[in-house]
């Protein structure tokens, strides 16, 4: 399996090119200040650009500022040499929310007419379908 990752073919190449990324991304954070770091995240890299992608635009304004510094940084580490520039990204991030769960009551007077009306079906399959129904009654 690690030859398959390391190999030449294509995905060896994204592999190589998702640590470098990674590593990017890395050295730039431990070079911010504390309050930027978990803002930004490094997108990808595209013809000498790094993009830059942030989660709230105060942050991208605040990295358009730092462009030179930023790059010096990006500079010191092998493989970044070629970065000529960067392309700036608004992502905001939002949480996964689950839906609330709609719980709905079946009061017990309706589980008797569903009962009853169950009772006097001949088809068997609607009979049961309202005797399910009628099972979700509340309990007293």
């Amino acid at each position: 399996m690690s030859r398959l990752l390391e190999g030449s073919g294509e995905l060896g190449s994204l592999m190589r090119t998702a640590r470098l990324i990674e590593r990017a991304q890395q050295h730039l954070r431990d070079h911010l200040p504390e309050e930027v770091r978990e803002h930004l995240h490094v997108g990808g890299y595209r013809e000498g650009r790094l993009t830059l992608i942030t989660d709230r635009a105060v942050w991208l304004t605040w990295l358009r500022y730092e462009q030179r510094r930023l790059l010096s940084l990006l500079h010191q580490l092998p493989g970044f040499e070629a970065v000529t520039g960067f392309q700036f990204k608004v992502r905001p991030v939002r949480p996964a929310t689950v839906p609330p769960r709609q719980v709905r009551q079946l009061p017990a007077g309706a589980a008797d007419e569903l009962s009853s009306c169950a009772a006097d079906v001949e088809d068997p399959r609607l009979r049961r379908a309202l005797e399910r129904l009628a099972s979700h009654a509340e309990k007293p």
